[in-house]
């Protein structure tokens, strides 16, 4: 039954996504956060990572990976530092055997070749080399964290495509799912009376399109 939850929500693009957000008040589009992958998908819930800067002494970038389950998605909060990378090759080479379903970073990654050449479903604000190792340490796992401006918690549902990522919030999750199958079927409707012939004008206001998102 959880996965059928999850699952569901591999229909929809994350623009109708946020449109069904902002219905209910609700921002969960993460800014600046793009794929580097193009036309990599992912949906999952979320595994929250929390990095801070390193003091004299001197912590780690972590070994979280081996507690994540397949299927989730490894939710990063590196304070949207671009100066160091939390994620590389090796990360990617493990995420992908263990069956991970993506990584997003409120910051950068790099060995970017890797990604792409697994194909890898990994969102960030950029890529740089200079690694964080002795910059930043991992602090907390499994605790709220920020990404793009966007709390995300863990068990949050995650969704990332082309567009960027969005976060479902796990308690507003089928709520947020009823809205979405309403918009996606109006604007599926738009579509076809556009091509039947019929002006966007008269298209939109036959299914409500300029207030499909308003609470």
């Amino acid at each position: 039954m959880q996965n059928e939850r999850i699952e569901r929500w591999r229909k929809f693009g994350t623009s109708n996504i946020t449109d069904a957000l902002d219905k209910l008040g609700l921002d969960g589009g993460c800014l600046d956060i793009k794929p580097i992958v193009q036309g990599a998908r992912m949906v999952g819930t979320a595994y929250t990572v929390h990095y801070i800067p390193c003091g004299p002494v001197k912590g780690t970038v972590g070994d979280y990976i081996d507690d994540v389950n397949p299927g989730d998605v490894i939710v990063i909060d590196n304070g949207g530092r671009t100066f160091c990378t939390v994620w590389g090759d090796l990360l990617t080479l493990l995420a992908t055997k263990k069956g991970i379903e993506g990584t997003v970073i409120d910051g950068v990654c790099r060995d970017v070749p890797t990604i792409r050449e697994l194909k890898y479903p990994l969102f960030s604000k950029g890529h740089f080399m200079v690694t964080g190792k002795d910059r930043v340490e991992v602090d907390a796992v499994q605790i709220p964290v920020t990404v793009g401006g966007i709390k995300v918690c863990p068990g949050d549902i995650l969704v990332g495509d082309e567009n960027g990522v969005v976060v479902i919030p796990q308690d507003k999750a089928d709520e947020v799912y009823k809205i979405a199958v309403e918009i996606d079927e109006a604007e599926e409707g738009i579509a076809s009376l556009i091509s039947e012939g019929y002006t966007i004008r008269e298209a939109r206001k036959r299914y409500g399109y300029h207030t499909l998102q308003r609470k």
